[in-house]
């Protein structure tokens, strides 16, 4: 049975769940991870020009990331695995400034998350390994990279993290700025 793209709304402005288009038949099933006319017809019109992949075991957590004077958006999806993805919106002049929103991605649901430039990303590993690709907007600029801590009380994110459990976290993802602190890094931003 053939699935149409579809756009899910997150209830922050510009931020959608992507469920692509796939086709079946008896042998196959071919996912359209990306078609660019299909998104622009959706008003969703970032241009892409860099794509990563990485690969992380059980229990990482890696971020939460975001771009100081160099904003990237981005388009994230699972190859291998499962992860819980979080994207914050901080961009200081949006009526949703500090929302949070969580979906899970996987090789088996094949959504994706589609988050503009000026949020903070970060995915927490649930199975035993995850390869995650996602497109950005911009090239990576490793000096321009601030972050929020994963578990910072002010923005109260979810996580699918079992009681008692502690993720596996990046020694750069452990020494950044309260989200409160990081306002004043982003207002710089968008001056």
């Amino acid at each position: 049975m053939d699935q149409h793209l579809s756009i899910e709304k997150t209830g922050i402005q510009g931020l959608y769940v992507v469920n692509p288009a796939s086709y079946k038949s008896d042998e196959d099933l071919i996912v359209e991870t990306y078609n660019s006319q299909e998104l622009l017809k959706n008003s969703l019109n970032m241009t892409f020009v860099q794509e990563n992949q990485s690969m992380s075991v059980k229990g990482v957590l890696r971020g939460l990331h975001v771009q100081k004077n160099f904003p990237q958006g981005k388009l994230v999806r699972v190859v291998r695995g499962k992860i819980y993805d979080v994207a914050v919106d901080t961009r200081t002049t949006s009526s949703t400034y500090g929302d949070w929103y969580g979906v899970e991605l996987s090789a088996d649901n094949k959504k994706q998350f589609y988050i503009p430039e000026g949020f903070a990303h970060g995915f927490y590993v649930i199975s035993d390994i995850a390869e995650v690709c996602f497109k950005v907007s911009d090239y990576w600029h490793p000096n321009d990279e601030i972050g929020i801590p994963w578990n910072d009380p002010e923005l109260k994110i979810n996580w699918p993290i079992k009681e008692n459990e502690m993720p596996i976290i990046a020694d750069k993802d452990l020494h950044y700025d309260s989200f409160s602190l990081l306002k004043e890094k982003l207002v710089q931003r968008e001056e």
